[in-house]
This record gives structure tokens, sequence and C-alpha cells, in this order.
């Protein structure tokens, strides 16, 4: 391990004079080494240091670091536009990076969430002198990976995050109002705002932020087509470590990228997934506590792809399995690529009608019952029912939940207890008969852990924005999960019209995202069908590992 000099902050131009700062930590050693980028939106000192470790740790292992603000934030000069810059500014620092004195004319990228994004742009353009990105926790498709889910929109997760970019913006321009505002909006996000989703605060000190942009494109349109990095990446191929959390909120797009690049790349394709939500990356997510084998091994795996594929060192990575992830339950790591041969097995629901009222009203079986049933349960938009855990909500995780599964809007289903472990590895799928007496409705649905002793914890989750009017069984995609249900524990669906403020409420009325007012909200009565010709069933990747 090398010592490490006192950082230096370095300016470059981009192609269009644009000044962008970074700071440069290097090993206080003779020789060239490899640089390291990563490129970030809050301020060049944290470093996300939230989740890896500091740069001078990556530093006194071989590596010229560089941590630079992008166009328009930090100390670097320019306009902040989500996004809009970062290919041909990603381009023109690794293009500088890799001259810079000391290194040795090669180039990784690290970083997680934007930090993460700011990778797959670079790699669009494809520089020459970029050889590796691990991208943690990132978009492929910012429309359905990022923004909206089963077309609903992801209200906590945007609405923070655009309301700490734009007091970032406002600490920039020195607005002390705006930031004092939006920094105290930040601590307790208000979402019950005159029209939900429009929040008042972001509309009165960032009416230009994109945010009201993502709201006004509710469908898969061409303007998601335009910066999602899917657009921009068929045709680059290089050595990738994908990184994700089973209750991070992005998990969909690390999984679609790394399923894409596998497919087609001539290069080693890695995937990590552990047991966190998108931050911390610590042996406790929510109120469980996945032991020690839990806390993050990223740092040391990175440095052992980055020797690989930058240094050309032998660290072993290459006689591994290119997927490793993290079995909540029985709380381990498996190496074994079984996550693409998991079997499904259909958990049918069963119900006597009062799935909303009994805990044994509601039953999931393997076999279809033959007898037709059907609940019916009323959405309030006076106390919709509240999110808890799960990846699309802020704290992220598992928690104890059976408060919300005794709610009489939420319609539950349990397996007997299992007489043998579980394991499930992969996506998990819903096909559920629903339907409202609205123009519009939403549909959550939620796998849980029953114990002995009455308590439950959420696995996994799913929602869907529903059109009415549909007389066929709604397809819900589940986060994936990877996870071993004891014996003598039970499987739990859970069933509700609302996860709030995880999503916004739907108000029923069939008009588009954020034009009615709350006020006008209506009153959603329910009906959820299940055995003979309309069977839902919960559809669960099973695995064996024995």
């Amino acid at each position: 391990m090398l010592a490490v000099r006192p950082k230096k902050t370095v300016s470059m131009l981009t192609r269009n004079r644009v000044r962008l700062d970074a700071d440069v930590y290097y090993p206080d050693a003779e020789g060239e080494f490899p640089v390291l980028l990563m490129r970030q939106p809050y301020g060049r000192a944290i470093a996300s240091t939230v989740v890896y470790a500091h740069p001078t740790w990556y530093a006194a292992r071989g590596y010229i670091v560089v941590i630079q603000d992008v166009r328009g934030r930090g100390t670097s000069e320019g306009e902040f536009k989500l996004f809009v810059h970062e290919i041909e500014d990603g381009e023109d620092t690794v293009n500088w990076a890799a001259n810079l004195p000391g290194s040795n004319g090669k180039v990784g990228m690290y970083g997680f969430s934007y930090q993460g994004m700011t990778q797959l742009y670079a790699a669009a353009a494809k520089p020459p002198a970029l050889k590796t990105i691990c991208p943690a926790m990132v978009a492929y498709n910012l429309y359905s990976d990022w923004v909206y889910e089963g077309g609903a929109f992801c209200l906590q997760t945007n609405l923070g995050w655009a309301i700490q970019l734009a007091a970032e913006s406002a600490r920039i321009q020195g607005d002390v109002a705006a930031h004092y505002t939006l920094y105290a909006a930040a601590q307790d996000i208000s979402v019950y705002d005159r029209v939900p989703s429009l929040n008042e605060c972001l509309r009165k000190f960032a009416p230009n932020a994109f945010y009201h942009e993502w709201l006004e494109h509710s469908q898969d349109d061409d303007y998601w087509q335009e910066i999602s990095p899917q657009c921009y990446l068929q045709h680059v191929d290089l050595p990738m470590f994908h990184i994700g959390g089973w209750f991070d909120t992005y998990l969909r797009g690390t999984l679609r990228l790394y399923k894409d690049m596998a497919e087609r790349s001539q290069y080693r394709q890695q995937l990590l997934v552990g047991p966190w939500a998108h931050l911390p990356w610590s042996r406790k997510v929510g109120a469980v506590d996945y032991g020690l084998e839990a806390v993050s091994p990223v740092d040391e795996m990175q440095v052992r792809w980055f020797d690989l594929f930058l240094k050309g060192l032998d660290t072993g990575l290459e006689a591994e399995s290119p997927i490793r992830w993290f079995e909540m339950g029985a709380n381990m790591w498996h190496t074994l690529p079984i996550i693409s041969k998991s079997n499904q097995k259909s958990y049918f629901l069963s119900s006597t009608g009062l799935a909303s009222i009994r805990e044994d009203s509601g039953m999931l079986s393997e076999s279809c019952p033959e007898s037709y049933a059907s609940d019916v349960f009323v959405h309030d938009p006076w106390r919709p029912v509240p999110a808890l855990g799960g990846h699309a909500v802020v704290p992220a995780g598992s928690f104890e939940r059976s408060q919300i599964d005794c709610r009489t809007d939420v319609l539950t289903y349990t397996t007997a207890p299992l007489v043998t472990d579980l394991h499930l590895a992969g996506e998990v799928m819903a096909e559920i008969w629903c339907s409202a007496d609205t123009p519009s409705h939403d549909l959550c649905a939620v796998v849980s852990e029953v114990h002995p002793n009455g308590s439950v914890y959420n696995l996994t989750q799913g929602y869907i924005h529903v059109p009415s009017g549909q007389d066929r069984p709604l397809k819900m995609s589940l986060q994936a999960t990877c996870v071993c249900i004891r014996k003598g524990n039970a499987l739990r669906l859970s069933l509700s019209a609302a996860c709030f403020p995880a999503y916004p409420m739907n108000p029923g009325t069939g008009s588009p995202l954020g034009s009615t007012r709350l006020m006008d909200a209506q009153v959603v009565t329910l009906r959820v069908e299940c055995g003979g010709d309309r069977a839902s069933r919960l559809l669960l990747p099973v695995v064996d590992l024995g």
C-alpha cells in the first residue's frame, strides 16, 4: 500500500470552453498509474463516501483518482441540465484524465446513482482511453427504471431528489431564502399539496426543474428515448462491473443493463447484488440485520476489477462466477449463476370473500381453486394505505408490517406454514384479476414472510397504474429478490390500492397525472377475483440450492 499525496484541485475545459473542476489524488510514488474517474453533482468533497471508501484508499492502491463536479455543480462552470451534457462532457473528461501527469493513459470509472449514470453516458461516446466502468444502481431506461414503475410515478424518491438538487442550485447561486426553504422541505417532504405530485415549494423555487417535465411525460414516449442510456449503448462494448441492491429503487435498471450486456458483450460482465437499499450498503437495512457477511465488499472487489482491466494483473476474477448475490434469510453470498435457472412456481389465490377482514380467509395454495370467489375492498383517499419499506420509499428495506396487513383496505393471502425451506432468486410476478368502479385505479402487491409469532416482514413488492375497463388479469412485475423463507414460516401476498407516498394516490378520475385536485379524489371500490377461469396467482422464482 502506497502513501498518498495531498489532493490537488485541477480544472479542465470542455470542447465548448466550460471549466470543470476536480480533486485529484496521487499515489506518493514514482511511475505511471491508471486513472479512476468519478463524475458527480453533489460537491466533489463528498466523493460518494456514503457507500465507497474515500478516494485516498484507492490512491493508496496505485491509482490516480479524479473526483469531478459535473457542469453547473460544485465549483464547475456552466448550467446544470439533468443528463443533457454528460455524453460530451464525459468524453472530454476521460480524454483529459488519460493525459494527466503520471497517467498511463488508461481510465476506469466508478460511482453509484447519478455517478453511475455519468459512466454510461461517457461510455456512449466510446473514448479509447475508457477501458472499463463499474456502474452501480443505475437506470437503463429512465422511464421504466427510474421515474415510473408500472406506469406509476415514483413520487417520494423523485420529489426528494428534485428538492435536493434544487437546494444545491440555490446554494450555488447564493439564494439564501430558497436554499433554506428547500433544505427544510427536504427534511420533511410535503406530499399533500393541493394538486398531488405538484410540489408547491419546488414550483416556486425551481420552476424549470426536470421534475416538472417528468410529470408531463407520463408515457414512455420519445422524450425518454432521447435521454435514456439504453438508446446510446447498443454499440458500446466494455467490461462492466454491475452493482445493485435488493431494496434499491433502481435495481430494475441494473439488472436490465447487466442482462443486455451479458448477452452481447465479448468482455466480462460481472454482477453483484447485496441486501442493500440505495444507501447505505451495510448489514442492517430497514429493521433487519443480515449479519457480518452483508457488509459491502464493493471497494475490495472494485480494486480487483481495476487491477485486472487497468493494470493487467491476474486477480483470479476470471476464474470466478460472474454473478454473486446475497441470499437474505440464509444471510450468505452465492456465486453460482443460478439466477437465470429458476423455475416459476405458482401459488393461487383463494378466499371466502373476507380476505380484508380475516387472516385465515385469504389463502395461497399450489392448486387452483375450482370454485370461484371474489374479495371487495375500498380505497379511501382520506386514509390511503401507507408505504412501509420495500424499494420505493424512504427508508427502504424490510420492516414489520402486520399493522398494515390488519387494515380492511388491504387483502391478504397466506400459505400454510412451509414444510421445507423455500429459496427464491429472480423476478417475482403476479397475475391478478382486479377491477374497479372508477376510470382508473392502482394496485400494490407486497410479498412478505410471516413468522409463527405473527410478525410479518416484507420481502419484495410491485406497483401498477391501471386504466379500468380491462377484462384480463393485471400482470405485475415485482422487484427481483433473493431470499430463503425458512421452514415453519409462511408466505403472504398483500394487495392494496395505494402505497403512499412512494407513489401518488390515484384519484380515480382517469385524468392525467398532476391534473386532479386532492379534494376531487374519489373513493374507489375494487374487486379481486380468484378461482376457476379467473384464477389470480403469484409466480415465484424457486431455485434448488441443495
